[in-house]
């Protein structure tokens, strides 16, 4: 018999990696685990994507099948299926800061030489900008291919320290994710920005992959507010959380 939920925990799962696959739709068998974790602990969600591109992984149903679904690190935040909190990069910046970024960093993808592009090069998000050198329209044959290119070139970290230090004046953080891009906000708005929502609990569990400095993970993996566990694939998530939160559960799952 599991035992009831307990009070003042929080399970906090970034997206790609740690429930699914990158870009990958969620398992079947994991969606069954998260929703046995939810009797013994509250779940919630935190991606860099938005709603949109979390609902195609995780199902139309996620903000209803987790108790915190917090898109773009939770500047778009969802608890039990409503909506309780939103902020906007474009009244953060303002117009003119948003066009001279843009403006540079095209220019810079335009004079990059890699082996192809496609499109959707800046994906302008409610709280954050998308930067892909590769373009966000690539197959997922063209993912995987510029993910293993760009470990040995180095594509994104490079453009990452040009960006840092150009816009400097912004007081930007930008952070690599995924496969093929990395996002781009002000200071304070990483994924730690969901933890604001999350003052009822004194025990906050985070599992990601990209816990590494420079991974959008980090920061909140980092953080004195969380336990950081860092996953290397599903599979590995659910043996975590096993470990973590069902070792003593009756029977385990």
């Amino acid at each position: 018999m599991m035992a009831a939920r307990r009070p003042g925990l929080i399970a906090l799962f970034d997206v790609d990696g740690t429930l699914t696959a990158p870009r990958k739709v969620v398992t079947p068998k994991m969606l069954e685990f998260m929703r046995e974790l939810r009797k013994v602990v509250t779940v919630g969600v935190v991606g860099g994507s938005d709603l949109v591109k979390i609902s195609e992984q995780l199902g139309k149903t996620v903000t209803n099948d987790y108790d915190y679904v917090f898109a773009e690190n939770g500047l778009v935040a969802y608890k039990d299926g409503k909506l309780i909190g939103t902020q906007s990069l474009k009244s953060f910046l303002g117009d003119d800061k948003l066009k001279e970024f843009i403006n540079f960093t095209l220019h810079y993808i335009a004079d990059l030489d890699i082996p192809i592009k496609r499109g959707t090069f800046i994906e302008f998000r409610s709280g954050m900008l998308n930067v892909s050198p590769i373009g966000r329209n690539c197959s997922q044959e063209e993912r995987d291919d510029f993910e293993k290119y760009d470990k040995v070139h180095n594509i994104r970290p490079k453009m990452v320290s040009v960006l840092r230090e150009k816009f400097a004046h912004l007081n930007l953080t930008f952070s690599i994710g995924g496969q093929i891009s990395f996002d781009v906000f002000p200071h304070g708005w990483d994924k730690t920005y969901c933890l604001r929502y999350l003052d009822d609990f004194d025990e906050i569990h985070f599992f990601g992959d990209k816990t590494y400095k420079g991974g959008n993970d980090f920061e909140i993996y980092e953080s004195q507010r969380t336990v950081g566990h860092t996953v290397t694939s599903p599979d590995d998530t659910v043996e975590q959380c096993q470990s973590v939160f069902l070792a003593k559960q009756d029977g385990g799952l």
